[in-house]
């Protein structure tokens, strides 16, 4: 079984086995700054690329779509958190924010995923990426304050807008754009050619932050163990259904439903910190990083593309 998982995913274990043995192994924070600018650069400039050759049928039914399924997400994880797990307003509207948002890194390996299964996706993936952040913060907020006076508007949308991921996704979308491929063949090496290597990298790292916040489920018991597994799967059937209704092909209805399927744990906890502080940051990463995105890599990514060749067969 182990001869079959992608070398990529190992390198998440073995960073998850030296963080819950509490080993002396960290990335230095300049290095993993570098290796995750790479990886968001890298995927955007991919669809980039593609939207420079033309490739950009579908959007305007694609764009208000993909809204709404973020909005449709972040609501219903909210009415689950408050109606079964019985959270606090406040707590439960930061952690619907996170679930209706998504996590660069999960697309990364679902991009790696797809290469190493040699199934094509739309370009306008990475696209769908960045829109997906912004409404679950924004409903979030509005779910934990309401329209209150009070609230850091313009440094949540400096948050949301021009925090690091959203502008390095954009940035490469717009560089692949104009330089195209043959413009990008000089920085091919470093950006594409080692793409997985470096996610190889990333995810060693994210491993141990991951186990790191293992322990945040002592306090919070068993209901956000079982919020964290079981919302990816059912997030994800939704994402399938959106992207039925987009025309997505079966490599793109993966990362859609991959995407539906996790968590932020960059722009939400940061947009969440600015405009709702007094929400536990705790509950919402401990879920997001340290069950949903190891969920999504290790078992979700191959239970989706089953999914989809089920139910939108080509």
């Amino acid at each position: 079984m182990l001869a079959g998982l992608d070398p990529i995913v190992m390198f998440f274990g073995l960073g998850l086995l030296a963080g819950a043995l509490k080993a002396d192994l960290r990335l230095p924070p300049a290095i993993y700054e570098f290796v995750s600018t790479l990886l968001l650069l890298a995927i955007g400039m991919k669809g980039g690329i593609e939207l420079a050759n033309g490739s950009t049928a579908g959007l305007l039914l694609q764009i208000p779509l993909t809204l709404l399924l973020g909005i449709l997400l972040t609501f219903l994880a909210f009415f689950i958190l408050r109606g079964v797990g019985r959270l606090d307003r406040t707590n439960a509207a930061a952690v619907a924010a996170h679930y209706g948002s998504v996590s660069v890194a999960t697309f990364a390996v679902g991009v790696a995923f797809l290469g190493r299964a040699q199934i094509p996706f739309e370009p306008t993936l990475p696209l769908l990426l960045v829109l997906l952040e912004v409404p679950a913060i924004v409903i979030g907020i509005l779910l934990a304050r309401g329209l209150h006076p009070g609230t850091p508007w313009g440094e949540v949308g400096r948050e949301v807008l021009l925090g690091r991921s959203v502008l390095l996704l954009l940035g490469g979308l717009l560089i692949g754009a104009v330089a195209g491929s043959e413009g990008l063949e000089p920085v091919k090496p470093l950006f594409f050619d080692l793409f997985k290597g470096i996610l190889a990298i990333f995810l060693l790292e994210m491993g141990l932050i991951a186990a790191d916040h293992f322990g945040g489920f002592r306090r919070h018991g068993l209901f956000m163990v079982g919020f964290a597994l079981l919302i990816p799967p059912l997030f994800a059937l939704i994402g399938i259904g959106f992207a039925g209704l987009m025309g997505l092909g079966t490599g793109g209805a993966v990362l859609l439903a991959t995407l539906a399927a996790s968590a932020s744990y960059i722009a939400a906890p940061a947009a969440m910190r600015q405009a709702v502080p007094e929400a536990n940051p705790a509950l919402s990463l401990t879920a997001a990083l340290a069950i949903t995105f190891p969920f999504n890599i290790l078992v979700g990514l191959p239970l989706y593309l089953r999914l989809v060749e089920h139910l939108l067969p080509t």
